[in-house]
């Protein structure tokens, strides 16, 4: 396995070693989440694109709608399920 050199600031690197965490790991899961939401972002603007190509562009007043929308969302507190 390649090996990456990687800086911390010294807050984090101490939380890291206090808690006795596996960095590497922990590095590991975070590059993976953060490719992958960076991959589901891109392919959400190429879809939206192609949409407003197709359909053409949201009015007004979908817009605020779909602005409205999606602060209710952002505002929720995480539920579990069940």
């Amino acid at each position: 396995m390649p090996r990456m050199q990687v800086y911390l600031p010294t807050e984090l690197y101490e939380m890291v070693k206090q808690r006795r965490l596996p960095a590497s790991e922990l590095l590991q899961e975070a590059v993976r989440s953060e490719v992958r939401r960076r991959k589901l972002q891109s392919a959400s603007r190429r879809y939206t694109t192609e949409l407003a190509a197709e359909v053409g562009p949201p009015a007004p007043r979908e817009r605020a709608r779909a602005v409205a929308v999606a602060q209710r969302i952002a505002a929720r507190t995480n539920r579990k399920a069940g």
